[in-house]
């Protein structure tokens, strides 16, 4: 089976931490972050991170429950689904 992707999606109300919480988070699941775009509109904070999951079996759910956490704390809606959903459910 070849490499697995996750797309992470963080979008709310610039602040300071949140590339840093979000990275931290990553870096504590072992992911790598392989691709990352963030701009800020006004005050409106978006990111969009590509990460290479560690291996098979890997703990998706856990890194949404996570990841939905430090969203909460830092009040920004963070998602996190797989790239193959995430690539499905985005084709027009």
């Amino acid at each position: 089976m070849g490499r697995m992707y996750a797309i992470i999606t963080t979008t709310g109300p610039d602040r300071v931490g949140i590339i840093a919480g979000v990275a931290q988070v990553a870096a504590e699941h072992d992911l790598n972050i392989v691709d990352v775009s963030q701009t800020i509109m006004d005050d409106f904070f978006t990111m969009i991170m590509r990460a290479e999951l560690p291996g098979e079996g890997f703990d998706l759910a856990g890194l949404q429950d996570t990841m939905g956490e430090l969203g909460k704390s830092l009040g920004v809606d963070i998602r996190v689904q797989s790239e193959a959903l995430f690539t499905v459910m985005n084709e027009v």
